[in-house]
């Protein structure tokens, strides 16, 4: 407990010190006098739903990643499907497999409950559902900077190409990343969320089968449950530890065992691997890292101001 309370006092100095992270529009205050039971109720709901099903911590923060590499941290990965809106759910990386959305739902429709009004933005949820997805699972906390606006647009197409496959090997990784801002230590650390949750068969199928650079013992395990033909959507988790944030992710890189061809690319010979040796050892750079880069994040693109609207609906345009 005292090692612990110690790595998340070093983080939090570490963040107080990082003055240029917060986007110089957004504020980690916005709600205090419009709302200020705003933070803890999404905090009160999304523990309630990590404790009822920790998979769902991994879900809640894989949502806001998906948000801000489309468009930016703007909540359109929850808009549904209309005539005049082409649904990132239906997006090859997110379909059937993107999850979380019933709880948004519910922190929405309690905030504005409890605020009098819809005055928090779909897209500031998402933020702060993820920070305290990870914390709920052991994870670092950090601060989110508020302000957020929600889009009147989504775009099907450019979650097709923006968001990172599975198959991607390192270059495609650095290059995807860098699109968005972000760069190589960003990359390792935000991969580090693979701490959390599973993956569908269909996605690890191909390295499980013909990957020669691969723990053979890992990949037998995973076969059992993953055939060479069928069974797709079968899961597995993406690191044995999947209900805890912690290190074990990159020790298992190290050991070849990532179960997708994009977690074992980032320890294969290339640029990240001694990134990826640090973070096998020393959570207090992996929990720091990764509190960092993941408030980078959520600055991509963030509308704010008169941009955009706040949704009475995280799933549909105000009318």
């Amino acid at each position: 407990m005292a090692s612990r309370t110690l790595i998340q006092l070093q983080i939090f100095l570490i963040l107080i010190l990082s003055t240029t992270a917060f986007s110089d529009v957004l504020s980690p205050y916005y709600y205090e006098k419009v709302c200020p039971e705003a933070l803890p109720t999404i905090k009160r709901i999304v523990e309630a739903s990590v404790y009822k099903e920790r998979r769902m911590g991994g879900s809640l923060l894989r949502l806001h990643f998906h948000d801000c590499f489309v468009q930016g941290c703007d909540a359109s990965v929850l808009l549904d499907a209309t005539p005049t809106i082409d649904s990132e759910k239906n997006a090859h990386p997110n379909l059937h497999s993107l999850r979380g959305f019933g709880v948004i739902d519910q922190i929405k429709k309690e905030v504005d409950k409890i605020c009098g009004s819809p005055v928090v933005s779909c897209a500031d949820i998402l933020a702060v559902a993820a920070r305290d997805s990870v914390v709920a699972l052991g994870g670092p906390s950090w601060t989110v900077a508020l302000g957020r606006r929600d889009s009147t647009t989504a775009s099907r197409n450019l979650a097709n190409i923006n968001l990172p496959l599975a198959t991607f090997n390192l270059a495609e990784l650095i290059s995807n990343f860098k699109n968005q801002g972000l760069d190589e230590r960003d990359l390792v650390a935000l991969s580090g969320g693979h701490t959390l949750g599973f993956s569908h068969c269909r996605l690890f199928k191909h390295r499980i089968y013909n990957v020669t650079k691969i723990d053979t013992e890992f990949a037998e395990e995973r076969k059992k449950s993953c055939p060479r033909i069928g069974e797709d959507n079968n899961l597995a988790p993406l690191d044995p530890t999947f209900a805890r944030f912690d290190t074990a992710y990159f020790s298992n890189l190290i050991k070849e065992k990532g179960l997708l061809d994009s977690d074992q690319a980032l320890f294969n010979g290339g640029s990240t691997d001694e990134l990826v040796k640090t973070y096998s050892y020393n959570p207090m750079a992996f929990f720091a890292d990764f509190a960092n880069s993941m408030i980078k994040m959520g600055n991509i693109q963030v509308l704010t101001g008169n941009q955009g609207q706040i949704r009475s609906n995280c799933g549909k345009v105000n009318s």
